[in-house]
């Protein structure tokens, strides 16, 4: 029996939703690609209002775009609106890193130090993948901590549009170390209740992300000769 049919009728959106979403993570679906419901549901085993309803899910996370007449392709972003969302982006991570040094207690310290060494061990074994859910679990803990739900919305909004470029540029072992450098120098100065030099860091910790992923693409378009 296929998975998705296994799946009670109230999950099933969801998991749908989940499977898309790695496919386009992973490259199989590209940027530009048209999503066709009917291959979709074959594929997944299902009918067409689950892969619908999923459809809609992904369309609120910014990942896919509905074109009047056209129908729904994934998206694409342009190098402009991902420079746009890491200065915002920066803005509001460097703001929830100064409110975490107000909430931080013993249990999220334990967190941290936990996240902190599993991405140490995911940059031995050089696996980004596994690195990248963990460096997505870090930021949400500083924004939890942040205990602003608006700030928190703000920031899940931006990394949801800006999935699309980071996941395929987030595989270089020297930036995966340097990344996690920097988020230790991050949770220290939490730590230390340390406001200005949490602020500073968190905004300059996702400055660097641009830089480090702005040069991923100007080596991978001077390999391919662009």
């Amino acid at each position: 029996m296929n998975a998705a049919r296994e799946k009670p009728e109230q999950g099933l959106p969801v998991f749908v939703a989940d499977q898309l979403k790695q496919l386009i993570f992973s490259g199989e679906l590209k940027p530009g690609d048209r999503l066709n419901e009917a291959a979709l549901a074959l594929r997944m085993g299902t009918s067409r209002g689950p892969v619908r309803e999923a459809i809609r899910m992904l369309t609120g996370w910014g990942l896919v775009r509905a074109v009047l007449n056209r129908g729904v392709f994934v998206r694409q972003i342009s190098v402009r609106e991902m420079l746009e969302l890491y200065d915002l982006r920066a803005l509001v991570f460097g703001f929830a890193a100064e409110r975490a040094t107000d909430h931080l207690g013993e249990s999220h310290k334990a967190q941290f130090e936990q996240l902190l060494d599993s991405m140490d061990m995911a940059c031995e074994t050089e696996n980004a993948n596994l690195y990248y859910e963990l460096n997505l679990k870090f930021h949400t803990l500083v924004l939890l901590l942040a205990n602003n739900q608006r700030a928190q919305a703000a920031y899940d909004d931006y990394i949801k549009e800006m999935h699309l470029f980071r996941r395929a540029y987030f595989n270089a072992p020297g930036n995966m170390r340097q990344s996690n450098a920097e988020h230790r120098t991050l949770y220290e100065a939490i730590a230390k209740g340390a406001k200005a030099k949490a602020k500073s860091t968190a905004e300059r910790h996702v400055l660097k992300g641009r830089e480090r992923l702005l040069s991923n693409m100007n080596n991978e378009n001077h390999l391919s000769g662009l």
